[in-house]
């Protein structure tokens, strides 16, 4: 990808073509991928509250400040509207802006800016100005987290005609969706489970995997679809490898994007098991997972055995880190709710 600017400054470092395969965390793999886009192209530049000399509160832009400068990485003020208003301009003129919002409920102040100019902007313009914009939003909770610090804001921006939506749950996916974010010519609104930023896996850079458009069946089974995404991917497969003690074979997919929504491959799964179930951390009313099973079940309605059921945070805010685990959907709660399903 070349420059958007010639006012950029061309890049001093090159990246190697392939590094060894080594153990790398999510927040490890996340970082190499903002390294490797700003060393391919010079108009990406990284900025919000802490990514500079301190590395970012979960050490995600670690080294990035030392390695690039101030000119390309820099610490904003505490205002995060202020922050994407500034990624605006930026996008405007040439750059492509790469921001982070430090914690879910911190992006709330930045929601007229996101909604309003940044979803619209090239539906606005008719397409004359485009927006290449990266938001950055740590999401969830099982960090023992308080409020404000373990939401999961994804159904608002999911909502949002105009934006891009994706959330990786494993390393290689992270490395790899960032970086095709980081070239899309549109926003996206790029969501990193925090409980899964020490995950790690073994990884060889650079590393491609699916489109980041695309939902992925990560274990196949015959007899329920359970679909998850970021954080509950991980209790998804617990679930499915404790329910095979039960004679219960179920398949798990990871939407890795909310929006677009990845009906085909979704869908495929459903009607071959006949039943259904969303998971997700945000409560229930009006979560996303209501508009999955909608969306599902007008799809694939004559197909399916059961209602589409969903397992998700309880309809209140975020508790304190005390009451986290009665929070959060487990494995037993899972199939707890399976077990409700009438079985011929």
């Amino acid at each position: 990808m070349t420059s958007h600017s010639s006012t950029t400054h061309e890049s001093s470092t090159t990246a190697p073509a392939t590094r060894p395969a080594a153990p790398m965390t999510m927040a490890a793999a996340l970082n190499a991928a903002i390294r490797d886009a700003m060393v391919d192209d010079s108009s990406v530049v990284l900025f919000g509250e802490d990514v500079g000399p301190l590395g970012g509160v979960f050490r995600v832009t670690d080294g990035l400040y030392a390695e690039f400068g101030e000119t390309r990485v820099s610490d904003s003020p505490l205002a995060e509207s202020g922050i994407i208003g500034t990624a605006i301009g930026m996008a405007i003129y040439g750059l492509r802006p790469v921001v982070e919002m430090q914690f879910d409920a911190f992006s709330y102040p930045a929601f007229e800016q996101i909604v309003s100019h940044v979803a619209k902007m090239r539906n606005r313009t008719r397409g004359k100005i485009q927006l290449p914009i990266v938001i950055r939003i740590p999401y969830a909770g099982d960090i023992g987290g308080v409020e404000h610090h373990s939401d999961s804001s994804e159904a608002y921006w999911a909502s949002t005609p105009g934006l891009t939506v994706v959330t990786p749950s494993n390393p290689a996916d992270a490395y790899s969706m960032l970086r095709e974010a980081i070239a899309s010519d549109d926003p996206v609104i790029f969501m990193e489970p925090k409980s899964r930023y020490w995950s790690k896996a073994e990884l060889a850079l650079p590393v491609r995997t699916a489109p980041m458009s695309t939902a992925v069946v990560v274990r196949e089974g015959t007899d329920v679809t359970l679909i998850a995404y970021g954080p509950t991917v991980k209790t998804a497969l617990a679930t499915a490898e404790l329910a095979t003690e039960e004679g219960l074979s179920i398949e798990v997919i990871d939407l890795r994007s909310l929006s677009p929504f990845d009906d085909a491959t979704v869908s495929a799964s459903v009607r071959k098991t006949s039943r259904a179930a969303v998971i997700h951390e945000a409560a229930q009313f009006g979560g996303y997972g209501a508009e999955v099973a909608a969306r599902l079940t007008e799809r694939n309605f004559y197909y399916l055995s059961a209602p589409i059921l969903r397992i998700t945070g309880f309809d209140i805010p975020y508790p304190s880190p005390k009451l986290e685990e009665y929070f959060l959907p487990t494995p037993d709660r899972i199939l707890a709710a399976l077990g409700t399903w009438e079985w011929s």
